[in-house]
């Protein structure tokens, strides 16, 4: 069996939906390269596969992900002759392009928090683009307890554009846990649901999603993502309205949404003329 099948699982629970579980219960699914290589080679596929159109990700056993693993941290590949530094520079590429590959992923992402979300866990969680807790689950921003940063993968950047930049500061400058109960309120997960319910609600959501106009869906998720970064309102309005116009204009889906609605029926739209 190989590390990507062995670490990471792939599943098709609903129609068009993947589940895709980190695998290494016995280490929390940490983040070893045994398991983010596969797991970047799964994200790169899932976008090729045209069957998929959302994705749930997960973690097997009590935890989400624990982030750094110091113990067994397995090594990167194509590393054969490089020194030290430059061994260094290409595992955090690794971890990035895990990061940005959710975010640039085609399909939305519902992260199902299961259990904890610790460091580069709390950044895989935040780079989804809907996160659900469990009720046990909690998130650590882990870098400032083991004297480091807290600042990796992105945190600084996602984490106060979830929950604002006073509550970001604080929760990372002081490394404490924050609760799932804390989390819905903060808005760093959109709700928290007893363990037992977390994969069918994430699985309601996803496939919700997956019901209306993919290019609605796919450019949605970017002009959402683009918005945060968009350097003045108006620009982002441009970009929104021609999103809008691109699949208004080319797709009989605004029809077909009038029609079912006065038939009673759910929509079926295939973002065609």
């Amino acid at each position: 069996m190989s590390a990507r099948e062995q670490f990471v699982l792939v599943d098709r629970p609903r129609p068009h939906v993947a589940l895709v579980t980190l695998n290494r219960p016995e280490r929390m699914n940490s983040m070893a390269f045994d398991v983010m290589v596969p797991l970047r080679d799964v994200l790169r596929d899932i976008g090729h596969d045209n069957e998929v159109r959302a994705v749930v990700l997960t973690g097997a056993g009590r935890g989400f992900s624990s982030g750094a693993d110091h113990k067994s941290a397995g090594s990167v590949p194509h590393i054969d002759g490089l020194t030290r530094p430059t061994f260094g520079l290409r595992s955090m590429q690794v971890l990035d392009d895990v990061i940005l590959g959710l975010r640039n992923l085609h399909q939305p992402v519902v992260a199902a928090v299961n259990g904890a979300a610790i460091g580069g866990g709390l950044c895989l969680a935040l780079a989804a683009d809907i996160r659900v807790a469990s009720t046990g689950a909690y998130f650590r921003a882990a870098g400032i307890n083991n004297g480091l940063t807290a600042s990796e993968l992105g945190l600084s950047y996602l984490l106060p554009r979830a929950i604002g930049s006073s509550r970001a500061f604080e929760i990372m400058l002081t490394g404490r846990d924050v609760g799932a109960e804390e989390a819905e309120r903060i808005g760093l997960v959109s709700r928290q649901v007893p363990q037992a319910e977390l994969l069918d609600t994430c699985y309601d959501i996803a496939e919700r999603i997956a019901s209306f106009s993919r290019p609605g869906t796919e450019l949605t998720k970017r002009t959402l993502w683009s918005g945060l970064d968009a350097g003045s309102l108006a620009a982002h309005m441009q970009a929104e309205g021609l999103g809008q116009l691109y699949v208004r204009l080319l797709t009989s889906n605004f029809e077909e949404a009038v029609a079912a609605r006065k038939e009673n029926r759910p929509a079926k739209f295939t973002d065609d003329v």
